[in-house]
Protein backbone atom coordinates (compact mmCIF):
# COMPACT_ATOMS: atom_id res chain seq x y z
CA UNK A 1 0.00 0.00 0.00
CA UNK A 2 0.82 3.75 -1.21
CA UNK A 3 0.58 6.87 0.97
CA UNK A 4 0.67 10.24 -0.22
CA UNK A 5 -0.18 13.01 2.66
CA UNK A 6 0.38 16.52 2.17
CA UNK A 7 -0.72 19.09 5.95
CA UNK A 8 -1.19 22.22 6.49
CA UNK A 9 -2.40 24.38 9.13
CA UNK A 10 -6.51 23.73 9.12
CA UNK A 11 -6.32 20.90 6.56
CA UNK A 12 -4.55 17.70 5.56
CA UNK A 13 -5.13 15.71 2.07
CA UNK A 14 -4.33 11.74 2.06
CA UNK A 15 -4.26 9.99 -1.11
CA UNK A 16 -4.02 5.65 -0.66
CA UNK A 17 -3.16 3.28 -3.44
CA UNK A 18 -3.76 -0.48 -3.18
CA UNK A 19 -3.91 -3.17 -5.21
CA UNK A 20 -7.51 -3.29 -5.40
CA UNK A 21 -8.72 0.43 -4.21
CA UNK A 22 -8.12 4.24 -4.39
CA UNK A 23 -8.71 6.43 -1.94
CA UNK A 24 -8.64 10.19 -1.35
CA UNK A 25 -8.91 12.13 2.15
CA UNK A 26 -9.86 15.55 2.75
CA UNK A 27 -9.83 17.00 5.82
CA UNK A 28 -10.01 20.15 7.24
CA UNK A 29 -10.60 22.22 10.65
CA UNK A 30 -12.75 25.04 8.48
CA UNK A 31 -16.72 24.99 9.15
CA UNK A 32 -18.25 24.38 5.71
CA UNK A 33 -19.45 27.19 3.47
CA UNK A 34 -22.83 28.70 4.52
CA UNK A 35 -24.83 30.75 1.79
CA UNK A 36 -24.80 34.67 1.91
CA UNK A 37 -28.03 35.22 3.64
CA UNK A 38 -27.08 33.50 6.76
CA UNK A 39 -23.83 35.39 6.54
CA UNK A 40 -25.53 38.35 7.14
CA UNK A 41 -27.87 37.26 9.68
CA UNK A 42 -24.64 35.81 12.19
CA UNK A 43 -22.74 38.32 11.29
CA UNK A 44 -24.28 41.04 13.87
CA UNK A 45 -24.72 38.61 16.41
CA UNK A 46 -21.17 37.30 16.34
CA UNK A 47 -19.80 40.94 16.47
CA UNK A 48 -21.85 41.71 19.54
CA UNK A 49 -21.04 38.95 21.26
CA UNK A 50 -16.86 38.86 20.28
CA UNK A 51 -16.35 40.75 23.72
CA UNK A 52 -19.08 38.03 25.60
CA UNK A 53 -17.76 35.24 24.44
CA UNK A 54 -17.36 32.20 27.20
CA UNK A 55 -15.78 29.00 27.16
CA UNK A 56 -18.94 27.18 26.26
CA UNK A 57 -19.28 29.31 23.30
CA UNK A 58 -15.94 28.51 22.37
CA UNK A 59 -16.33 24.48 22.80
CA UNK A 60 -19.44 24.97 20.91
CA UNK A 61 -17.89 26.45 17.79
CA UNK A 62 -14.76 23.74 18.15
CA UNK A 63 -17.28 20.79 18.46
CA UNK A 64 -19.11 22.22 15.13
CA UNK A 65 -15.91 22.01 12.88
CA UNK A 66 -14.49 18.84 14.31
CA UNK A 67 -18.39 17.49 13.70
CA UNK A 68 -17.84 18.93 10.15
CA UNK A 69 -13.79 17.53 9.35
CA UNK A 70 -15.86 13.98 10.54
CA UNK A 71 -18.30 13.71 8.16
CA UNK A 72 -15.66 14.65 5.49
CA UNK A 73 -13.71 11.89 6.84
CA UNK A 74 -16.06 9.44 7.35
CA UNK A 75 -17.72 9.76 3.85
CA UNK A 76 -14.30 9.00 2.70
CA UNK A 77 -13.97 5.95 4.76
CA UNK A 78 -17.41 4.78 3.44
CA UNK A 79 -16.33 5.28 -0.33
CA UNK A 80 -13.08 3.17 0.71
CA UNK A 81 -15.67 0.43 1.96
CA UNK A 82 -17.61 0.56 -0.73
CA UNK A 83 -14.54 0.20 -3.51
CA UNK A 84 -13.39 -2.69 -1.37
CA UNK A 85 -16.57 -4.57 -1.09
CA UNK A 86 -16.84 -3.55 -4.85
CA UNK A 87 -13.20 -5.21 -5.82
CA UNK A 88 -13.96 -8.12 -3.30
CA UNK A 89 -17.17 -9.39 -5.23
CA UNK A 90 -15.59 -9.05 -8.93
CA UNK A 91 -15.54 -12.34 -10.35
CA UNK A 92 -12.23 -13.52 -10.52
CA UNK A 93 -11.09 -15.10 -14.14
CA UNK A 94 -9.45 -18.66 -13.05
CA UNK A 95 -6.26 -19.19 -14.63
CA UNK A 96 -6.20 -21.63 -17.36
CA UNK A 97 -4.77 -24.42 -16.13
CA UNK A 98 -2.16 -26.38 -19.01
CA UNK A 99 -3.05 -29.21 -20.11
CA UNK A 100 -1.78 -32.19 -18.51
CA UNK A 101 -2.04 -36.16 -19.76
CA UNK A 102 -2.70 -38.51 -16.55
CA UNK A 103 -0.13 -41.26 -16.38
CA UNK A 104 -1.51 -44.26 -17.19
CA UNK A 105 -2.06 -46.80 -14.25
CA UNK A 106 -0.24 -50.00 -15.26
CA UNK A 107 -2.47 -51.78 -13.03
CA UNK A 108 -5.31 -51.86 -15.44
CA UNK A 109 -3.19 -53.60 -18.00
CA UNK A 110 -0.65 -52.41 -20.58
CA UNK A 111 -3.30 -52.59 -23.37
CA UNK A 112 -1.34 -54.47 -25.56
CA UNK A 113 -3.49 -56.69 -27.48
CA UNK A 114 -1.14 -58.51 -30.81
CA UNK A 115 -2.47 -57.00 -33.69
CA UNK A 116 -5.26 -59.39 -35.64
CA UNK A 117 -4.28 -59.64 -38.92
CA UNK A 118 -6.51 -59.30 -41.74
CA UNK A 119 -8.03 -62.85 -43.43
CA UNK A 120 -6.55 -62.47 -46.56
CA UNK A 121 -3.12 -61.10 -45.32
CA UNK A 122 0.05 -63.48 -46.60
CA UNK A 123 1.89 -63.49 -43.14
CA UNK A 124 1.07 -66.16 -40.24
CA UNK A 125 -1.18 -64.78 -37.48
CA UNK A 126 0.60 -66.23 -34.39
CA UNK A 127 -2.01 -64.49 -32.04
CA UNK A 128 -4.26 -68.04 -32.98
CA UNK A 129 -2.59 -70.10 -35.96
CA UNK A 130 -0.63 -73.68 -34.62
CA UNK A 131 1.50 -73.47 -38.77
CA UNK A 132 3.75 -75.87 -39.04
CA UNK A 133 3.10 -77.62 -35.17
CA UNK A 134 5.18 -80.95 -35.33
CA UNK A 135 5.36 -80.91 -38.99
CA UNK A 136 8.98 -81.98 -39.19
CA UNK A 137 11.71 -82.66 -36.24
CA UNK A 138 15.09 -80.34 -36.36
CA UNK A 139 18.44 -81.57 -37.80
CA UNK A 140 20.78 -83.81 -35.81
CA UNK A 141 23.33 -80.54 -35.59
CA UNK A 142 20.43 -78.79 -33.72
CA UNK A 143 19.35 -81.37 -31.34
CA UNK A 144 22.47 -82.53 -30.33
CA UNK A 145 22.80 -78.80 -28.88
CA UNK A 146 19.11 -78.52 -27.85
CA UNK A 147 19.59 -81.65 -26.13
CA UNK A 148 23.27 -81.58 -25.01
CA UNK A 149 23.34 -82.26 -20.86
CA UNK A 150 23.95 -79.01 -19.25
CA UNK A 151 27.09 -78.47 -17.11
CA UNK A 152 27.17 -78.28 -13.57
CA UNK A 153 29.01 -74.47 -13.62
CA UNK A 154 25.73 -73.36 -15.07
CA UNK A 155 23.44 -74.50 -13.05
CA UNK A 156 22.46 -72.17 -9.99
CA UNK A 157 20.83 -72.47 -6.59
CA UNK A 158 18.38 -70.23 -5.26
CA UNK A 159 17.94 -69.75 -1.15
CA UNK A 160 14.89 -71.78 -0.83
CA UNK A 161 17.04 -74.82 -2.29
CA UNK A 162 15.35 -74.71 -5.64
CA UNK A 163 17.73 -75.08 -8.78
CA UNK A 164 17.44 -73.05 -11.82
CA UNK A 165 18.84 -72.15 -15.25
CA UNK A 166 19.47 -68.70 -15.82
CA UNK A 167 16.92 -67.08 -18.69
CA UNK A 168 20.29 -66.05 -20.46
CA UNK A 169 21.57 -69.41 -21.35
CA UNK A 170 18.47 -70.82 -22.72
CA UNK A 171 18.64 -68.12 -24.94
CA UNK A 172 22.23 -69.01 -26.06
CA UNK A 173 21.31 -72.45 -26.17
CA UNK A 174 18.49 -71.55 -28.97
CA UNK A 175 21.09 -69.15 -30.71
CA UNK A 176 23.87 -72.28 -30.93
CA UNK A 177 20.68 -74.20 -32.08
CA UNK A 178 19.16 -72.27 -35.16
CA UNK A 179 21.28 -68.88 -34.93
CA UNK A 180 20.67 -65.29 -34.00
CA UNK A 181 17.01 -64.53 -35.89
CA UNK A 182 16.23 -68.31 -36.61
CA UNK A 183 13.68 -67.94 -33.71
CA UNK A 184 11.84 -65.56 -31.27
CA UNK A 185 8.90 -65.57 -29.41
CA UNK A 186 5.29 -64.22 -30.66
CA UNK A 187 2.91 -63.14 -27.96
CA UNK A 188 -0.84 -64.76 -28.10
CA UNK A 189 -2.21 -62.64 -25.96
CA UNK A 190 -2.27 -59.16 -24.05
CA UNK A 191 -0.49 -59.06 -21.00
CA UNK A 192 -2.74 -59.43 -17.58
CA UNK A 193 -1.61 -57.81 -14.73
CA UNK A 194 -3.16 -58.59 -11.19
CA UNK A 195 -3.13 -57.28 -7.73
CA UNK A 196 0.12 -59.27 -7.27
CA UNK A 197 1.27 -60.76 -10.88
CA UNK A 198 1.84 -60.17 -14.59
CA UNK A 199 0.72 -63.60 -16.81
CA UNK A 200 0.75 -63.09 -20.71
CA UNK A 201 0.70 -66.01 -23.26
CA UNK A 202 3.81 -66.66 -25.71
CA UNK A 203 4.29 -68.74 -28.24
CA UNK A 204 8.07 -70.14 -29.29
CA UNK A 205 8.21 -69.91 -33.28
CA UNK A 206 11.55 -71.37 -34.48
CA UNK A 207 12.66 -70.77 -38.77
CA UNK A 208 8.70 -70.03 -39.33
CA UNK A 209 6.84 -72.79 -37.74
CA UNK A 210 5.27 -72.88 -34.37
CA UNK A 211 6.87 -75.24 -31.91
CA UNK A 212 5.45 -74.38 -28.46
CA UNK A 213 3.08 -72.44 -26.17
CA UNK A 214 3.33 -71.43 -22.92
CA UNK A 215 1.71 -68.83 -20.44
CA UNK A 216 4.82 -66.94 -18.33
CA UNK A 217 3.90 -65.51 -14.94
CA UNK A 218 5.95 -62.73 -12.77
CA UNK A 219 5.45 -61.05 -9.67
CA UNK A 220 5.87 -57.83 -8.56
CA UNK A 221 5.70 -55.64 -5.63
CA UNK A 222 4.75 -52.21 -6.68
CA UNK A 223 3.24 -50.51 -9.49
CA UNK A 224 6.66 -49.56 -10.33
CA UNK A 225 8.02 -52.56 -11.08
CA UNK A 226 5.30 -53.99 -13.41
CA UNK A 227 7.63 -53.26 -16.58
CA UNK A 228 10.25 -55.70 -15.00
CA UNK A 229 7.92 -58.04 -14.17
CA UNK A 230 6.19 -58.05 -17.50
CA UNK A 231 9.64 -58.53 -19.37
CA UNK A 232 10.43 -61.46 -16.49
CA UNK A 233 7.57 -62.96 -17.74
CA UNK A 234 8.12 -63.10 -20.83
CA UNK A 235 11.64 -65.05 -19.96
CA UNK A 236 9.52 -67.25 -17.73
CA UNK A 237 7.73 -68.26 -21.00
CA UNK A 238 10.38 -68.99 -22.70
CA UNK A 239 12.34 -71.24 -20.00
CA UNK A 240 8.63 -73.39 -20.60
CA UNK A 241 8.44 -73.12 -24.13
CA UNK A 242 12.01 -74.99 -23.68
CA UNK A 243 11.12 -77.83 -22.13
CA UNK A 244 9.46 -78.59 -25.44
CA UNK A 245 12.76 -78.72 -27.09
CA UNK A 246 14.01 -80.49 -24.50
CA UNK A 247 16.08 -78.17 -23.48
CA UNK A 248 17.83 -78.32 -19.48
CA UNK A 249 15.20 -81.15 -19.14
CA UNK A 250 17.31 -82.52 -16.12
CA UNK A 251 15.92 -79.51 -13.94
CA UNK A 252 12.96 -81.12 -13.84
CA UNK A 253 14.39 -84.55 -13.41
CA UNK A 254 13.73 -85.46 -9.61
CA UNK A 255 16.18 -87.47 -8.78
CA UNK A 256 19.01 -85.42 -11.02
CA UNK A 257 17.71 -82.30 -8.99
CA UNK A 258 18.67 -84.51 -5.51
CA UNK A 259 22.26 -85.45 -6.67
CA UNK A 260 23.05 -82.33 -7.80
CA UNK A 261 22.04 -80.59 -4.38
CA UNK A 262 24.09 -83.44 -2.48
CA UNK A 263 27.18 -82.62 -4.64
CA UNK A 264 27.41 -79.12 -5.09
CA UNK A 265 24.91 -77.00 -2.85
CA UNK A 266 24.92 -76.58 1.14
CA UNK A 267 22.13 -74.93 3.73
CA UNK A 268 24.36 -72.34 6.08
CA UNK A 269 22.95 -69.91 8.52
CA UNK A 270 23.34 -66.25 7.38
CA UNK A 271 22.65 -63.15 9.66
CA UNK A 272 21.24 -60.02 8.16
CA UNK A 273 23.64 -57.07 9.00
CA UNK A 274 21.13 -54.61 9.71
CA UNK A 275 18.57 -56.31 11.34
CA UNK A 276 20.41 -59.25 12.91
CA UNK A 277 18.36 -61.49 11.56
CA UNK A 278 19.13 -65.31 11.43
CA UNK A 279 17.47 -67.38 8.91
CA UNK A 280 18.94 -71.03 6.75
CA UNK A 281 19.75 -70.53 3.16
CA UNK A 282 20.88 -72.55 0.33
CA UNK A 283 23.36 -72.03 -1.71
CA UNK A 284 26.43 -73.35 -4.24
CA UNK A 285 29.46 -75.01 -2.27
CA UNK A 286 31.55 -72.62 -4.46
CA UNK A 287 29.96 -69.48 -3.60
CA UNK A 288 30.08 -66.74 -0.89
CA UNK A 289 27.40 -64.96 1.82
CA UNK A 290 27.23 -62.02 0.47
CA UNK A 291 26.49 -58.70 1.68
CA UNK A 292 23.80 -57.81 3.60
CA UNK A 293 24.52 -61.12 5.26
CA UNK A 294 27.34 -62.77 6.81
CA UNK A 295 27.76 -66.68 7.41
CA UNK A 296 27.16 -67.55 11.23
CA UNK A 297 26.29 -69.98 14.19
CA UNK A 298 22.30 -70.81 14.40
CA UNK A 299 20.49 -70.71 17.78
CA UNK A 300 22.56 -72.80 19.69
CA UNK A 301 25.15 -72.38 21.86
Amino acid sequence: MATLLFQRAGWSLQISRTSRAFAISFTTALPRRQNPRHLAETSDGLRSSRHRSTPSTRHSTRTSQQDSARSIFTTTKVYQEQQAQRSSTAPVRPTPAEPTTPLPDLTDGLSDQPVVLDEGARQVDWTRSFHGLSSESFPKEAADVLLAPLEANDIEVKPDGIVYLPEIKYRRILNRAFGPGGWGLAPRGETIVTQKAVTREYALVVQGRLVSVARGEMDYFSPEGIPTAAEGCKSNALMRCCKDLGVASELWDPRFIRSFVAAHAKEVWVEHLVTKKKKKVWMRKDDAVRYPFKETRGFGP
